[in-house]
């Protein structure tokens, strides 16, 4: 925390600077500190502009939700004309020379270091973002925009006529839009490569050279529990994930699941709610959070888990800290501090033993008794198998970080132009086999999976992998400050985790880069032995291994 301590000076130069200097108190941990008002007049000018910002910013992803989920089919050429003119509009205002104007008032004013540690904080993320954004030429801003809206349209047809040759062509000229980006930011940011600037976009200080380290510490401990899974007699009866349950059925399974994490998608005060989407997702700021999920009618597990993950996402959207809202540290840390969160919900908490034990018979109450001969033990087994499979979000805890290394290490080959845009599935169903030992039949279940690349989110896909890490970190730390969650959450009580969670890492918002938060939280740099340790655990226990 920053510490500022007041000069010794005479009572007659402390009244001479008030008179010439008007000051205000700023606090700050331990006591408050004199501020000028000239200062702060700056700041919250510049807090102001960032306002407009964010608010703007909430505007454009209602126009991106409702792509995802209203929009009909005729509308994507004008809606892409709408996104363009938006980002036109956004980048204009985040580039606005008078925010370049305030930065530097502020912080080459003689009073500056009594700024506090928040609003330091927001300086720096507003000159972060404004010296990058302010490198990239509108032309460029608005292309891509236009672009990525296109190719997700592309996307879908693709997917649905499992052809990526309907998706190529667009994708091409999204990916060098996003190379054209990646060279420019490289520069603003700094970094080694220009693949690695994108990877700062969504997890902050983080290089390709980190997390290669990283992806290869977690994968030699996957594999090994892996084997010990598949090897293992002791399999489960998956069958029961396979019981056809009614869509309309599920939307209520969907909602009672809300109810339990404390998503409010039906009260007068709701600031969620549930819609359908091919790809599930989260989108929203502070008290309108919305989800989305995809219902299969012979695989009701899919949803349930959907429904798990992005409410997670959701609660940490909804509980970050409410007297930062419109500050750039009233913001989330990173994607992957927010996969954190929402692989927890869905993991740890959802595929846990207590957890059935505690929402088995409300299924059973949803679902006229559907599985009213299902044993707890049977379930649990079967929502936690291990198992090789060719889908990324239907994929278990063990193996899910290898899709992630997949996507990863494509991507970074991509942007090394060490792969073409034409050769993505041939080395993308290479890597399949020689990871996971699947073949892939066509390319919907192959490269086309993910909405990622379509919405041109490069550089995300390491996130997921690092939240599962910060997962096992946080879970370590949790059930040394409560020994009894297990029990807690078997009696349908899950209030104690959510609290922990908002406590220490939502309440913080963006006030620390990720690697930062994770050292302040659970006292230690990133460990993947953590996650490894809840792996081998868990799993030792379900496997006999």
């Amino acid at each position: 925390m920053v510490k500022t301590k007041f000069k010794e000076v005479s009572n007659s130069h402390k009244l001479k600077t008030y008179i010439a200097i008007p000051r205000i108190f700023s606090k700050i941990k331990g006591g408050y500190v004199m501020v000028s008002s000239e200062l702060m007049n700056e700041y919250k000018k510049l807090m102001e502009k960032s306002k407009e910002i964010i608010i703007f910013d909430s505007i454009k992803s209602l126009l991106e939700w409702d792509m995802q989920t209203k929009m009909p089919p005729r509308g994507i050429l004008l809606r892409s004309q709408q996104l363009g003119l938006v980002s036109q509009i956004e980048h204009k205002m985040i580039t606005n020379p008078e925010i370049g104007r305030l930065i530097e008032s502020i912080m080459k004013h003689p009073d500056y270091d009594s700024l506090n540690e928040q609003q330091k904080r927001n300086v720096y993320l507003v000159k972060k973002f404004y010296d990058e954004q302010t490198k990239l030429p509108e032309r460029l801003v608005v292309e891509t925009a236009k672009q990525e809206a296109i190719a997700n349209e592309a996307w879908k047809k693709g997917k649905a006529a499992k052809d990526f040759s309907v998706f190529k062509p667009e994708l091409e000229k999204l990916v060098e839009l996003k190379k054209e980006a990646a060279e420019i930011l490289m520069k603003v940011k700094e970094t080694p490569t220009p693949y690695d600037a994108l990877i700062d976009i969504f997890e902050p200080k983080m290089t390709s050279e980190m997390i290669t380290k990283i992806f290869n510490e977690l994968k030699t401990g996957l594999v090994s529990i892996l084997e010990k899974c598949v090897s293992s007699p002791k399999q489960p009866d998956v069958s029961i994930l396979k019981r056809k349950i009614p869509i309309e059925v599920q939307r209520k399974i969907s909602k009672e699941l809300a109810k339990f994490i404390g998503y409010d998608i039906e009260s007068e005060k709701a600031g969620g709610r549930i819609d359908e989407t091919e790809h599930p997702f989260t989108t929203g700021y502070y008290y309108d959070v919305r989800i989305t999920t995809h219902y299969y009618e012979d695989n009701w597990a899919s949803s349930v888990f959907s429904v798990l993950h992005e409410g997670g996402h959701a609660l940490y959207d909804q509980n970050l800290n409410p007297e930062w809202i419109y500050q750039p540290i009233g913001s989330p840390c990173s994607a992957g501090i927010h996969e954190s969160q929402s692989r927890f919900i869905e993991n740890i908490v959802g595929r846990s033993r207590e957890f059935w034990l505690y929402f088995l018979p409300k299924l059973n109450e949803l679902t006229n008794n559907a599985f009213s001969d299902v044993n707890l033990d049977a379930l649990v087994h079967a929502v936690n198998l291990v198992k090789p499979s060719k889908i990324r979000v239907e994929a278990d805890e063990v193996t899910y970080c290898l899709h992630i290394i997949i996507r990863f290490e494509i991507e970074r080959d991509l942007f090394a132009d060490k792969v073409s845009v034409a050769e993505l599935p041939q080395v993308w169903n290479e890597k399949y086999k020689d990871y996971l030992g699947v073949k892939i039949e066509n390319d919907s279940e192959g490269v086309m999976q993910d909405i990622h690349w379509a919405a041109g989110l490069f550089g995300y896909f390491p996130s997921y992998a690092l939240g599962n890490i910060y997962s096992g970190q946080l879970l370590a730390k949790m059930e040394k400050e409560i020994p009894n969650w297990k029990e807690q959450l078997a009696n349908g009580n899950f209030n104690s985790v959510k609290q922990w969670l908002t406590k220490n890492v939502h309440s913080y918002g963006n006030l620390y880069d990720p690697a930062d938060l994770i050292r302040i939280v659970t006292g230690e740099e990133i460990n993947v032995k953590h996650y490894l340790n809840y792996l081998n655990e868990k799993y030792s226990k379900l496997y006999g291994f």
